[in-house]
């Protein structure tokens, strides 16, 4: 009888204590939602020359399910870019999606709304809202090639990413 009210007990304070920690991570979480969301859709790749960062390239997919089966809407992408010193000539920088060229590249203002809930976003780097034609497949690679530099690939996916992975976890 005295085990039992000892582990009843026990069990009560160690439930109370989770509780509060826990519904205090549940709302951190639900206020940043929209931020961690984009998080999960953010990429970054580097270019490098000699082992020293030439350009870095950051890429979030504006991507929203929708229950529609013939979604057609464009792929939308905010994109920025830093270059270092002297690595700036933006003539020699190509950006394709699955081989495809953009549609439209809008330069984005310091204060634009959309930053809100974004993650990497810096005062030293150049954003830009992309727009590439509406693609039908689920996996997409966005690939940022440079003249001097070298390519960087960038996957994203309108399904969560693990459901192209073939090989089970191992333990």
């Amino acid at each position: 009888m005295f085990r039992l009210a000892a582990a009843s007990i026990g069990i009560f304070i160690l439930l109370g204590c989770t509780s509060k920690e826990e519904s205090a991570l549940m709302k951190s979480y639900t206020e940043k939602m929209n931020y961690h969301k984009k998080l999960q859709k953010t990429e970054k790749v580097q270019l490098y020359e000699n082992n020293v960062t030439k350009v870095m390239l950051t890429a979030t997919y504006l991507y929203t399910p929708t229950e529609d089966k013939n979604d057609t809407r464009d792929e939308l992408f905010i994109v920025g870019i830093h270059f270092e010193d002297g690595a700036s000539d933006e003539s020699g920088y190509s950006l394709l999606l699955n081989t495809t060229k953009p549609k439209e590249i809008q330069a984005l203002k310091e204060n634009d709304k959309r930053f809100k809930d974004l993650s990497f976003i810096s005062e030293w780097g150049e954003y830009y809202l992309v727009t590439f034609p509406h693609s039908k497949s689920k996996k997409l690679t966005l690939v940022f090639e440079s003249e001097q530099y070298g390519k960087g690939t960038l996957h994203f996916a309108k399904v969560a990413k693990y459901v192209f992975t073939k090989t089970a976890f191992k333990r």
